[in-house]
């Protein structure tokens, strides 16, 4: 490797590394003391409803990026259902989804579980794949702000460490859109590889 190459890896990391930083402390900073919130002029938002929207029955299309971080522009597109319930009083909520290609050689069966830290004000989510078995860890990690909801975690993906981040856009009581991006570069840029449009069912 070349010295010049060198220095672009060391500066790569070292972004990297501030990025964690930064997600970690985002993520896992606990919420103000009451003292200090009303010094702010303002409490701790309390997110415990964000994911409200997302209860009940939906139709789901579903693009997945076949081989994500290869330069691959290959889209799978799956269309499906979804069913949300609150848990422990709406603290938590299950949303299970089974999405099938047109052709029905890709078949998903998928659940998130999102759990609201009421010391954090924030939500974890973990994803699990019938495929797999197991929940996937660790969680992302976020919250909503003026009706957007964003999510991150570093995971190891094909052997690489790399940050995903999840967010949640254009919710109205009859729609949603998700999409989930994987970064290579400590967050400079995002591959969204990972996009569901929701349309609730009627009862």
């Amino acid at each position: 490797m070349t010295v010049g190459g060198s220095i672009s890896v060391c500066a790569v990391t070292v972004g990297a590394l501030f990025f964690l930083q930064s997600v970690r402390t985002w993520a896992q900073t606990p919420s103000p003391a009451p003292k200090e919130a009303s010094q702010n002029g303002a409490s701790p938002r309390d997110g415990q409803h964000d994911f409200d929207f997302a209860l009940g029955n939906w139709k789901f299309h579903l693009k997945r990026l076949e081989h994500p971080l290869t330069g691959s522009n290959t889209w799978v597109e799956l269309d499906g259902h979804s069913s949300c319930r609150k848990i422990w009083d709406g603290k938590a909520n299950l949303d299970e989804v089974e999405v099938y290609s047109a052709d029905r050689k890709t078949h998903i069966q998928g659940l998130t579980l999102r759990l609201y830290n009421p010391e954090s004000h924030q939500w974890s989510l973990y994803w699990a794949n019938a495929a797999k078995g197991t929940l996937g860890l660790p969680p992302v990690v976020g919250q909503f702000k003026n009706g957007r909801g964003e999510f991150y975690d570093q995971e190891d993906f094909n052997g690489r460490a790399i940050f995903v981040r999840y967010v949640w856009s254009d919710i109205t009581p009859t729609s949603a859109h998700f999409e989930q991006a994987f970064s290579t570069d400590g967050g400079k840029t995002w591959e969204i590889n990972w996009i569901t449009d929701q349309t609730r069912e009627k009862p």
